[in-house]
């Protein structure tokens, strides 16, 4: 495939008998060049079999009309939502995207960055990171960068869910419920949604003078899998927590199958409070809170648009109740 080098536009120019500047406004669909020489450029365009480099005709303008999205993974339903909000927006404004899956990798993770320096997209929109933001900083000065989380002490556009308020209000209608000893699953312990979500576990805890285990907090927990594992470790605890606050619909869906097959009633035995409420938590009748996932990546793609001072955008859960608790 030929791109959009001189060399290549010289030598429509000698084949349609016209001059450089004729085939270029050609090739930019300049309105002011006469039919007869507009078709003689793209008969020798056709000839020669060249193909116009799209993404050199827009970095002249000043813009690729591509957005990076990093995001740890594709097959979990809550980053494949942000992404289902990030691509149709992006499809109404006419930019495309370009994905960058980083299993949190940090190395994979500076390649997005590497990739917006060298101004192959326009800006990006960091769904989930694994580097610090003193490493990440630098890459950020004058640049276009979107950060789906609270980036506490950082002037930057900014989207994220209140994780800390969410699990807050967890608790609370757990407390409600008759619930005293409750533990927590996640995702990874860092992060700064994680982070915000224990914060909000340990005070709230701590206010209403609840134990709190370091065995009840489950870890690592992405996948239907991890939800069986955590009904065996459970199972194994001499001391166990009579609810359990999971941070997703596919770990709870796991935990309500595994706990069917070992004769664990819930909620009688074990109570879950999940989060997302993505179409598994209906169809299992798993009681969870709404997370607006896909507004997250629509508004983040709106603020990737904004030119004005950056600002946070914060959105709310909604308890959906239903029958694990």
């Amino acid at each position: 495939m030929r791109g959009m080098g001189m060399t290549n536009i010289r030598s429509i120019a000698k084949l349609a008998g016209v001059s450089v500047s004729t085939v270029s406004r050609v090739l930019n669909e300049h309105p002011y060049v006469k039919e007869e020489k507009r078709q003689k450029v793209l008969e020798a365009v056709e000839q020669l079999n060249y193909t116009k480099n799209a993404n050199a005709v827009h970095l002249s303008k000043g813009k690729t009309y591509s957005i990076g999205v990093v995001l740890p993974y594709l097959n979990l339903p809550y980053f494949g939502e942000i992404l289902q909000g990030i691509a149709g927006e992006a499809l109404k404004h006419g930019y495309h995207l370009q994905l960058f899956q980083t299993n949190y990798d940090k190395g994979a993770e500076l390649d997005a960055f590497h990739r917006l320096q060298m101004k192959e997209v326009d800006g990006l929109i960091l769904t989930s990171r694994s580097n610090s933001l003193d490493v990440l900083t630098p890459f950020t000065e004058n640049a276009n960068v979107v950060f789906c989380e609270n980036v506490y002490g950082h002037s930057c556009k900014k989207i994220y869910i209140d994780h800390y308020q969410g699990v807050r209000k967890g608790l609370e209608y757990l407390y409600t419920k008759g619930h005293s000893r409750i533990g927590l699953c996640l995702h990874r312990m860092f992060g700064t949604n994680s982070e915000e979500r224990i914060r909000g576990y340990y005070d709230s805890s701590e206010a209403a003078g609840n134990p709190v285990r370091d065995e009840w907090i489950f870890n690592d927990c992405y996948h239907l899998e991890d939800g069986r594992d955590v009904v065996k470790t459970w199972e194994q605890l001499k001391e166990k927590p009579s609810a359990l606050i999971v941070t997703s619909d596919q770990v709870s869906a796991g935990m309500v199958t595994e706990a069917g097959k070992r004769g664990v009633r819930i909620p009688d035995d074990l109570a879950i409070l999940s989060f997302d409420n993505h179409p598994i938590a209906d169809a299992l009748d798993i009681t969870s809170f709404e997370v607006p996932i896909r507004k997250v990546g629509e508004e983040s793609f709106k603020l990737f648009l904004e030119n004005t001072d950056p600002r946070p955008v914060i959105l709310e859960t909604k308890l959906f109740e239903r029958g694990t608790v």
